[in-house]
Formats: structure tokens, C-alpha cells, sequence
């Protein structure tokens, strides 16, 4: 037997973790590395490859990234649509390791289109839509750890009853926008789930789905009118992605007598820092609305009960 594991040593090989240590789980985006540790809780260890400020969509894993993968015992990503350059690493996983696409097992893919018809994978930007991947994820780290399964299964429960107060908090705060300057206005094409889930009147964007492409000036000048025909208050940077397109617009927008502000920056595909309000899924939608709302008139309403617990962790008066 020493001698079965000392040859697995120098071949690199990671000896199988007991059923008693922590899952080790590697997720791609911290979106879902959020979702895994809520339900996991001390089954797990969780680590996310992209962290704040990461494009997913540009994304291009390193050599370390191949050991992080190896490492894993298990992996969670969204979907090739969103993290195009990782499809080869991920394949590559699968012969070897559980790698679950979360938006292949939970949703029809007809239920993923944006207003065009495109293939849309931002859908934590609906908290209901995303609280559908819960179950997924439940049953996917459970298989792994099924001496941990029973506590996942409460923690789950909970987890998508915060998620539920979560999405009618969204849609309260929303509420109390004027309706006609309930206009969102982005850096890239984002926030078509949130527009539709939460009575945003019109969404536009000056790049599409993927940052793969660079915004044109015809681009630029096409949702400039748009703010100008509609009034629009403020637009939004995005934290993952350089400021100067919006920046670009806002001086377009008022090099043709229109006058509109940078109502913030908010957070389309990462999280925020660890530690921070937006530094966990709830803080990331949380933060979100508040800047959208507060930008374009409206006030944000009282916390549910639910996310008391959360709001009281980062000082936020319920």
C-alpha cells in the first residue's frame, strides 16, 4: 500500500478526500461559488476562479487555473455562452471529475433568450430565475458528500426562501421609479432578466451579451438617442468593464444638447470585494437596485424579515 502511494505522489496524483473532509468544490463565477457555500455550509470548501472585477466573458484560465481545476472534486460553471474560453478546460475535466453547466440542467433553452432571440446566461440577474438552480446544485454537491445531504437540503430550503424576500424587495424598490424614467441604460447587455422581472420599462445597452465585441461609435450614437428621445436620467458603468464606453455616451448625449449623468457602477458579472456589501449574490442584487433606484428617482423600501440577518452582517438598516 506505501508503495501504491508513493508512486501516486510522483505522478502528481491527488489522494481521494475522505467523505469526512470538506468537498472541495471550484466554480467559475462567484455567483456561484455564493450559491454552493449557502448550501454546502461546513460540507464544503468553495473557491471561485474568476474573482471581483473578472469578465467572465473574456476570461481566459491560466496554468494555475488547470490546477485549481485538477484539484477540485467537483466543478460548477454556467454555460459556454458566458464563459466561452474555459469550454476546453472544462471538457477536458469531465473524464475525470463530476463538472456540472448549471444552465444546462435547469432551464429549457428557450427560456434563455434575450428580446432578439440571442442566447442570454445572465440569469442571476433575476433572483426568482436564479433560485431555480438551487435544487441542481442541492442534489450535485449532495451526491458528492451524501453523509452531508440531509443538512444541504435545509440549508437549500433557506437559502431560496432569502432569495424569494429577495426578489420581491427588487421588485418593490422598482416600484417607486417613475414610471416613465424606469429606463436602464449599461455598458453591455446585462440586465435583460432584470428589466423583465422587475418593471424596468426599456433596457438598452451600448454592446450585446458578450464583451467579446468592442462597442461602435454608430452604437454609441443609437442609444444616445435613445436617452435623449427618453428623457433618461442616468446611465450605468459596469465594475467588470472599462468605463470609457459609457463615458463615451454621456459626452455624445450632451455633444447633441441632451444631458444625462453616470448614475454608478454596478455589478453585471462578478461580485464585489470579499467582505464588502455587493461581496455575496444578495449584497451584488441588493447593491444593484439600490444605485438604480436612488440614480433614478425612486426610494428603497424596508428589508423583509428574511434578510434581517443578512442586512445586519453589513450594517444595512432594514
Amino acid at each position: 500500500m506505501r508503495h501504491v502511494l508513493l508512486v501516486m505522489a510522483a505522478m502528481g496524483c491527488a489522494q481521494p478526500a475522505l467523505a469526512s473532509e470538506p468537498l472541495r468544490v471550484l466554480t467559475t463565477i462567484g455567483m456561484l461559488a455564493d450559491m454552493a457555500s449557502a448550501i454546502g455550509g461546513d460540507c464544503v470548501q468553495v473557491e471561485a476562479l474568476m474573482g471581483p472585477g473578472s469578465d467572465p466573458h473574456l476570461y481566459t484560465p491560466r496554468a494555475s487555473d488547470v490546477q485549481r481545476l485538477d484539484r477540485a472534486e467537483v466543478i460548477l460553471y454556467l454555460a459556454p455562452e458566458l464563459e466561452a474560453q474555459m469550454t476546453r478546460a472544462l471538457d477536458a475535466m469531465r473524464t475525470r471529475k463530476p463538472v456540472l453547466g448549471v444552465l444546462a440542467t435547469t432551464y429549457a433553452p428557450g427560456d434563455l433568450l434575450d428580446d432578439d432571440g440571442q442566447p442570454d446566461p445572465h440569469v442571476w440577474m433575476d433572483a426568482a430565475l436564479w433560485a431555480q438552480a438551487i435544487p441542481q446544485v442541492t442534489a450535485f454537491l449532495g451526491d458528492a458528500r451524501p453523509d452531508c445531504a440531509a443538512g444541504m437540503d435545509t440549508r437549500a430550503a433557506a437559502y431560496a426562501t432569502r432569495l424569494t424576500a429577495l426578489d420581491d424587495w427588487v421588485r418593490d424598490a422598482i416600484a417607486t421609479i417613475p414610471e416613465a424614467a424606469r429606463m436602464l441604460v449599461t455598458a453591455h447587455d446585462a440586465f435583460n432578466y432584470f428589466a423583465r422581472a422587475y418593471g424596468i420599462e426599456a433596457s438598452e445597452a451600448v454592446a450585446g451579451i458578450s464583451t467579446e465585441a468592442e462597442a461602435s461609435i454608430a452604437d454609441i450614437r443609437e442609444v444616445a438617442a435613445f436617452v435623449i428621445r427618453n428623457a433618461v436620467p442616468a446611465v450605468f458603468v459596469e465594475t467588470t468593464i472599462n468605463p470609457r464606453t459609457i463615458e463615451a455616451l454621456v459626452a455624445e448625449v450632451r455633444a447633441l444638447g441632451g444631458a444625462v449623468e453616470i448614475g454608478g457602477a454596478l455589478h453585471s458579472d462578478a461580485m464585489g470585494e470579499p467582505g464588502s456589501v455587493a461581496g455575496d449574490y444578495i449584497g451584488m442584487i441588493w447593491s444593484n437596485t439600490a444605485t438604480i433606484t436612488a440614480a433614478l428617482g425612486g426610494d428603497l423600501p424596508p428589508l423583509p424579515e428574511a434578510l434581517a440577518d443578512w442586512a445586519a452582517l453589513r450594517n444595512i438598516a432594514p
